[in-house]
């Protein structure tokens, strides 16, 4: 059984549809993140699954369960990270927790929480005066304190530090071993091809496109490289008979499959001109690029 699965979901809002017919699914212990633009469809969507949302046509199941008439049932079942807001400005992060807990029969304990998340210092602390990276963490804490079976988790590092980051990443990939079915949503794409095993690029309402991070839509290999001043563009590209994209000043990326002998020939035309490479990586194109992609053509070709 998987932990999520949508068939053929749509949902409008009078004349205007929000979501247009997708589909995908959550298996237990696995990551999942539903990508895309603002306004996309993405809120809708997982307030679906959450059972906060009545589907306008298709099929949803969370652990096997209606999330509108099955709601009281899957409630206990699911944890769900708020990217704000849902505490009391006044209450601690120990007191919320520990009302969160009450409302479980067998809850996480509420110190050890606040130990895993890095949020012991600050146990005391009103909200309102905790960072906002603290802020994030704590919602966190309470999604997992009623030891869900599918988390449901918007934007798990918007504003979190470092080293905040790095306790999320563990904390999330504890609970995708421990069987969890993880759903997240997130414009940190740097993070999402850290964490998830696939995403859903979602755009005005439709799947664009899915899979494995390094793979979806057809992921392009590419050389990027910088080096120590600007080069002529268009003029490197006649030469390498391939396509140079400037992603900065004096960084550039060839979207072209890699080979020994695109390197060489890269490497003698800098040399040439005597312009020293500072870095060079070969591998497939970022997340965040292909998604760039996939939108922007998702666009072109809505408006044809």
């Amino acid at each position: 059984m998987s932990a999520i699965d949508a068939e053929d979901l749509h949902v409008h809002y009078g004349e205007r549809v929000a979501l247009d017919g997708i589909s995908f699914s959550v298996d237990a212990g696995e990551i999942v993140a539903v990508l895309g633009p603002n306004g996309a469809g993405k809120t809708t969507a997982v307030e679906t699954l959450e059972g906060y949302r009545r589907p306008t046509a298709g099929r949803v199941r969370v652990l096997g369960l209606d999330p509108i008439s099955d709601h009281t049932r899957l409630v206990p079942r699911i944890g769900v990270m708020l990217q704000r807001g849902g505490v009391y400005a006044v209450m601690s992060p120990r007191r919320v927790l520990a009302l969160f807990a009450s409302y479980y029969d067998d809850p996480r304990s509420p110190a050890e929480l606040l130990d895993l998340l890095g949020l012991t210092g600050v146990a005391g602390s009103p909200f309102r005066r905790l960072s906002g990276g603290e802020q994030q963490r704590l919602l966190l804490a309470l999604a997992l304190v009623g030891r869900p079976r599918v988390l449901f988790l918007d934007e798990p590092t918007a504003g979190v530090d470092p080293a905040g980051r790095l306790a999320v990443r563990d904390v999330i990939s504890a609970c995708r071993n421990e069987g969890v079915g993880v759903l997240m949503t997130s414009h940190e794409l740097d993070e999402v091809e850290r964490l998830a095993e696939r995403v859903v690029i979602i755009d005005r309402g439709r799947v664009v496109a899915a899979g494995a991070p390094g793979e979806v839509g057809g992921g392009e290999e590419e050389v990027r490289f910088a080096v120590d001043r600007e080069i002529d563009v268009l003029e490197l590209a006649a030469a390498l008979g391939v396509e140079v994209v400037a992603d900065g000043p004096r960084d550039y990326r060839v979207v072209s499959p890699s080979s020994p002998s695109l390197v060489a020939h890269l490497t003698a035309w800098l040399a040439e001109r005597g312009v020293s490479l500072t870095d060079l990586r070969v591998g497939r194109e970022r997340l965040e690029e292909v998604f760039l992609r996939l939108v922007r053509a998702e666009g072109e070709r809505r408006d044809r």
